[in-house]
């Protein structure tokens, strides 16, 4: 193994490289999310302190007034325990991770990824990139459903940065808003806006932000305030899925 491999190596010409593949593109929050990581040894010998996998997202965060976008973790799992890579040798090493109830969906500008690094003690890291496309599981779909029902469509959905009466164990949420073409809220509500929180026994946590339409002078102060806007929230499993619709009007019915 001459100098110059090892030199070349150090600043990752020549070194390690990794590919990861997942053995499909699309999942639910709460599915499990199998695949192999693929690494090929370079132009030297390295050790590898260990392999992870990040989920990551992006989301808005605000400061003086302007928002920009910054990237979060949702979580990180290590794969590997530490072993030697040597030249041109081949390795795939499988892995499975839990994809977490709180992950966003890939809906609006919403993206989702896993990243893959190698932690290689005085070189370059390699590193690999792969999107996912996350999709409601069966409980999120009968919301989105039972909203759908009630006559309001979705406007947009963004990660933004959380207040801190709503921050978990992530600096962010993910809020869907929504307007009503239809039904018994047109005119009543301006928009409407859903949040998803994981419950136990996979149960949701909804809050509701009713944004209500200005009616009469006082209606018009509240508006000019920002005061219109009520926060209401209910748990949902998949036992109210016969009547999800109707007491989500209730809910919403209370409050417009």
């Amino acid at each position: 193994m001459s100098f110059f491999n090892k030199m070349f190596v150090s600043v990752g010409i020549g070194a390690a490289t990794v590919d990861t593949k997942l053995e499909k593109d699309t999942y639910m929050p709460g599915e499990t999310v199998k695949g192999v990581v693929e690494i090929k040894g370079g132009k030297a010998d390295q050790q590898i302190d260990e392999i992870y996998l990040a989920l990551n997202t992006t989301y808005l965060k605000e400061s003086d007034d302007r928002k920009y976008t910054v990237t979060a973790t949702i979580d990180r799992f290590r794969i590997t325990t530490p072993f030697t890579i040597i030249v041109n040798e081949k390795k795939e090493i499988p892995f499975t991770f839990q994809l977490p109830f709180d992950t966003p969906l890939s809906i609006g500008r919403s993206k989702v990824w896993v990243s893959t690094g190698l932690d290689i003690k005085g070189a370059v890291d390699p590193g690999d990139k792969d999107y996912l496309k996350v999709v409601p599981n069966p409980l999120m779909s009968a919301v989105f459903d039972a909203v759908d029902s009630l006559g309001f469509r979705i406007r947009e959905a963004d990660c933004e940065e959380a207040p801190r009466r709503l921050r978990g164990r992530l600096p962010f949420v993910q809020e869907f808003e929504f307007v009503p073409v239809s039904g018994p809220f047109r005119g009543r509500l301006d928009e409407l806006e859903v949040v998803f929180f994981p419950a136990g026994n996979g149960g949701l946590d909804l809050m509701f932000q009713v944004d209500r339409k200005a009616r009469g002078l006082s209606g018009l102060f509240s508006e000019a305030l920002g005061t219109d806007e009520t926060n209401v929230r209910m748990t949902v499993t998949n036992s109210d899925l016969p009547s999800l619709s109707q007491q989500i009007q209730n809910v919403i019915g209370r409050y417009s």
